[in-house]
């Protein structure tokens, strides 16, 4: 008999919730009979929504939570004061193994915290990440930090690319990942006092295969499947990739627009556009986990719409499938990183 995935969803969290994510949710059932959703927010506002749609019944059901943690509220103080949010609510079900993975657009700071709090590290592991998969030339990258760790340490980024390497083999399939660290050049004299003390812990990590700094440049040309790099970095990356993906898109479209010619020209080379854009929107790849947890959370983005919500939902069948926590736990773990 095949194994239902139960995802918690925080439907209450995000800029288009809950239409957006309740749509998601439909979806995501539609598209796969493995997957179990269980939607947390206010029962007659999640209800309402469902009501739009047509699903069975039993695949999606709704989890009471009369609380919502707002972006602007302090963190630490909300998950404690807010028991009753959708988002504490939702971590509570992974913690007690009524859920295998939690999903929020919602507050960040809540999630990064209640992930800790709540959910738990394995044992072992110094600092969760949060790692998206973005778009390059050649496919996907995994950003390894791009919001949660601000102030890391050097050995901080050595789990971390140690984590990214567990994740891209056994979700992506990419065998030996090539893992590279954020620098301002090549050389590995080169950069801040972070990269220059962990490049030669990375250099002479055996579990990992380093392939040395890379350039922002670079990132887009897929030169490294794990970018491994501390949050303040890691976020201006990520949002000046998504910031200049949809300018992109937006002169293109006006472009093509701009008169007869080029209106012809972009009917000829709509087909092969539409894919290359598609290749290139984020939100095909799902949400970020925050890996490092006894259980899966998953971050999607504030402003997730509908797909992102779907393919954040599917990403966690193939995350719990290929068992990442437990090889995570098992690998690194049950042994913290020694420092000279």
């Amino acid at each position: 008999m095949q194994e239902v995935i139960k995802v918690a969803v925080d439907a209450m969290g995000g800029d288009y919730a809950p239409g957006e994510i309740v749509k998601g949710a439909v979806n995501a059932v539609t598209m796969r009979q493995d997957i179990k959703v269980y939607l947390v927010g206010h029962q007659d506002v999640v209800r309402k929504e469902l009501e739009k749609y047509s699903y069975q019944s039993s695949r999606i059901e709704i989890i009471h939570a009369q609380e919502v943690i707002e972006t602007a509220e302090p963190p630490v103080m909300a998950i404690r004061r807010k028991k009753q949010s959708s988002i504490v609510v939702g971590m509570n079900m992974v913690k007690e193994g009524k859920a295998d993975a939690f999903i929020s657009a919602g507050s960040s700071g809540a999630i990064l915290v209640g992930g800790q709090v709540i959910v738990g590290r394995i044992k072992g592991i110094e600092r969760p990440p949060l790692a998206p998969l973005i778009p390059t030339k050649k496919g996907v990258s995994l950003l390894i930090d791009c919001g949660a760790n601000v102030d890391a340490r050097s050995t901080h980024l050595v789990q971390f690319a140690k984590m990214g390497s567990i994740y891209m083999e056994n979700v992506l399939g990419i065998q030996n990942p090539k893992v590279a660290i954020v620098n301002i050049g090549a050389e590995e004299e080169k950069g801040n006092a972070l990269v220059k003390e962990t490049f030669p812990l990375l250099k002479n990590c055996p579990d990992i295969n380093f392939t040395g700094s890379i350039e922002a440049r670079d990132i887009p040309n897929g030169e490294a499947d794990v970018i491994v790099c501390e949050a303040f970095v890691g976020n201006v990356i990520l949002k000046l990739y998504e910031g200049l993906s949809k300018t992109l898109v937006s002169v293109i479209k006006q472009g093509m627009m701009g008169s007869l010619k080029s209106k012809i020209g972009g009917l000829l080379v709509k087909p092969a556009l539409k894919k290359t854009l598609k290749d290139f929107d984020a939100s095909e790849y799902g949400g970020a986990p925050l890996l490092g947890l006894k259980g899966l959370v998953v971050k999607t983005h504030g402003s997730a719409t509908a797909k992102e919500v779907t393919n954040s939902i599917i990403q966690c069948v193939t995350f719990k499938e290929q068992e990442i926590n437990e090889k995570i736990r098992k690998n690194i773990g049950t042994s913290p990183i020694e420092t000279e």
